[in-house]
């Protein structure tokens, strides 16, 4: 009779292991849902896609120039193609400057190198209405060491939808 009642006891509380889930349980698995979604969602945005070529932002430059490189136009044209197809897509071209050069001097720099891929983006049929241009000079570095491989970082143009 004994070990009837012991077992009986013990299917209860193995029972009882078995039940739902506590409300905090269910709220975490609910968020982690939730979360899930906003990471699809992420995904399907083609500029926060880490795999999509619109995910890069950045035109970068050598020392004291403005021409873009062959290497940044297809990046350049698919952002372009990107602003054309999305009627609602307006971007500002942000031209930044190593620390080296006067401030006068950089900020006509930074605006060469924003009107450049500005240029290259109307050619490519965006409306200029649907692009600005601003030049931040050296007063929004990356990086801020004092050598080359910081300057090289620095010397860029930054696309930047108006919608981030």
């Amino acid at each position: 009779m004994r070990q009837l009642m012991l077992s009986a006891l013990l299917m209860s509380l193995l029972a009882a292991c078995g039940s739902q889930p506590t409300k905090p349980e269910a709220k975490a698995a609910s968020a982690a849902s939730s979360n899930g979604a906003a990471t699809k969602a992420a995904a399907i945005n083609p500029l926060n896609d880490p795999h999509n070529i619109l995910s890069h932002r950045s035109v970068y430059y050598d020392f004291d120039k403005s021409i873009v490189k062959d290497e940044y136009k297809p990046m350049i044209k698919a952002h372009a193609e990107y602003i054309d197809s999305h009627a609602s897509a307006k971007v500002q071209l942000q031209g930044n400057c190593d620390e080296r050069g006067s401030r006068e001097y950089n900020l006509a720099l930074g605006q060469r190198r924003a009107d450049s891929v500005k240029q290259l983006m109307e050619a490519a049929g965006v409306a200029g209405s649907r692009l600005s241009t601003v030049s931040y000079g050296s007063e929004k570095p990356r990086a801020l060491g004092h050598n080359e491989e910081a300057w090289a970082q620095n010397r860029r143009t930054d696309i930047v939808y108006q919608s981030e």
